[in-house]
């Protein structure tokens, strides 16, 4: 039997000279330096989440499945596409953006997509395409995934509890708190399966492509990748609960039942990849080549071609974080006078110690006022002005109680009040110490404009730089305790800020104008 090879004879291709691989490189590489500041952050986030520290592998695999599929690159020999510079100039502009409002992730995937742009860009469509997939599991690098924690922890806890219900256990819950007839448990942050739902999926991804061809195959497996995890959370932490319950709370309790999770984790994915193992299809074929021209071999663009596309995409990339250094040196420098509300209310003793866990303001303000012999409410004012990474009033490490502090947070949601008439929206927090309960409503006010929003209020923040105006915000934080019902909470905080809404805004209002 003879053997034939599917590849075009040599002869017929003309590979990229040395220069022009130089070129192709440098063009790559140079998104790493005028976004380093981006770059830096990743390897922190990295650094210090396990969560994401599986971005350092991202970038080698990407390399060597392009290495995989090297004969591409001669049987569609690299061309220039101008048109790409489109998107890379919208992928830049979102950066800019992110980095005008402080938001992080923002600024991570659009430096991600700038990467198979660029190589868009400077491969040419057939290359790039042929490339689609290395070129996009970039994102995969981008420690994202964090807005999906609450979310989990409420479906964890929904799930164990009913499980539990469902098994004949008597259940007693408050929020993601709940107690069984043998003990007290949490659904904490570590308890959430974010871990597993990035891991699944990030794996899940890298198999389907390597294991399916068809796109109907790979989609189902990666959809898979999503539901599994979730759902085997759920049965890991309910069997968590009931290891606990039967051992009279000797096991399970401690750092074992982490060890416990991960050797779950690591069955439902060998399960769910040797499942996935009986659909496999055959390797993809390869790339038909690029027409060949009247004397025998594939045209190959010269070297003068490649350097005007680089050219372009680096002045393009570069126009971006050029305005946000010259927008950075644009700073208020006037210290921050924070005015006290003249407040209707008398001061009165302090119900609580607690205190937001926020990022440090310039200036703060809290006290506890009553009218009366009536309950006690509390007002809390964080204000920021020149707000960065570091510093500002929304931000995804700002949390009104978050453990192990004393303070724990119980539930949370937006809520629509109306204040002298006037339609106001505001988010509600319960928080618990022990026993105490308290209800806080807060809300984020930026460029003189109120919101309870994080994004709108973002939005906001970005504006005002873009238009060269003051970016200061403040938090406004009403707290008041209460026993079993929240109504008598909520109905203290509603009649303090009836009468004292007009002087926190006014205080506002004077802060900003010193």
């Amino acid at each position: 039997m003879q053997l034939t090879s599917t590849l075009p004879f040599r002869g017929d291709v003309t590979r990229p000279s040395n220069s022009v691989v130089a070129i192709l490189v440098l063009a790559l590489l140079a998104p790493f330096a005028l976004y380093f500041s981006t770059v830096k952050s990743f390897v922190e986030i990295w650094n210090s989440s396990e969560t994401f520290a599986h971005g350092y592998i991202i970038l080698p695999i990407c390399l060597w499945l392009i290495w995989r599929r090297r004969a591409n690159f001669a049987l569609l020999p690299p061309t220039p596409y101008w048109p790409a510079l489109i998107p890379l100039g919208f992928a830049g502009a979102a950066w800019l953006l992110g980095r005008l409002g402080d938001v992080q992730v923002v600024q991570q995937y659009a430096f991600a997509c700038m990467l198979p742009i660029t190589a868009w860009a400077v491969f040419g469509r057939r290359l790039a395409a042929s490339l689609a997939f290395p070129l996009l599991f970039i994102l995969a690098a981008v420690p994202f995934g964090e807005i999906f924690i609450a979310p989990l922890i409420d479906f964890t806890a929904d799930f164990t509890i009913k499980a539990l219900q469902m098994t004949g256990i008597p259940v007693l819950r408050n929020g993601t708190q709940f107690e069984i007839p043998t003990g007290s448990w949490s659904v904490v942050e570590a308890c959430s399966g974010v871990r597993y739902l990035i891991s699944s999926i990030t794996i899940g991804l890298l198999y389907a492509y390597l294991t399916y061809r068809s796109t109907v195959r790979r989609a189902a497996f990666v959809l898979l990748s999503i539901v599994v995890p979730i759902i085997a959370n759920g049965l890991r932490a309910y069997m968590i609960v009931i290891i606990g319950h039967t051992s009279g709370m000797k096991l399970a309790v401690g750092v074992d039942h982490i060890i416990y999770g991960w050797l779950f984790f690591g069955l439902v994915m060998f399960l769910m990849f040797w499942i996935g193992n009986f659909w496999r299809e055959d390797e993809s074929p390869d790339p038909q080549p690029a027409p060949i021209t009247a004397n025998g071999a594939q045209r190959a663009t010269g070297a003068r071609n490649f350097v005007a596309i680089v050219a372009a995409t680096v002045v393009l990339s570069a126009i971006w974080p050029a305005f946000a250094a010259y927008r950075s040196s644009i700073v208020d420098p006037r210290p921050v006078q924070l005015a006290e509300p003249a407040i209707t209310w008398a001061k009165a003793p302090a119900f609580s110690a607690w205190i937001p866990d926020y990022m440090k303001p310039d200036a703060g303000f809290n006290n506890t006022y009553s009218k009366g012999d009536g309950p006690r409410v509390a007002l809390t004012m964080l204000y920021y002005r020149n707000q960065n990474k570091n510093k500002s009033v929304v931000s995804s490490v700002n949390h009104i109680a978050i453990e192990p502090n004393p303070y724990s947070t119980t539930r949370t949601g937006l809520r629509q009040e109306n204040f002298n008439g006037k339609p106001f929206q505001i988010r509600e927090t319960q928080v618990r110490q022990g026993n105490n309960f308290m209800l806080v409503w807060h809300w984020s006010w930026i460029d003189n404009r109120i919101t309870a929003n994080n994004y709108q209020g973002k939005l906001w923040q970005t504006e005002a730089k873009l238009a060269m105006r003051p970016d200061d915000g403040a938090a406004i934080m009403v707290s008041a305790p209460f026993g079993e019902h929240p109504d008598d909470a909520r109905e203290a905080i509603r009649a303090f800020l009836n009468e004292n809404m007009p002087a926190v805004d006014a205080a506002l209002a004077t802060t900003r104008s010193r």
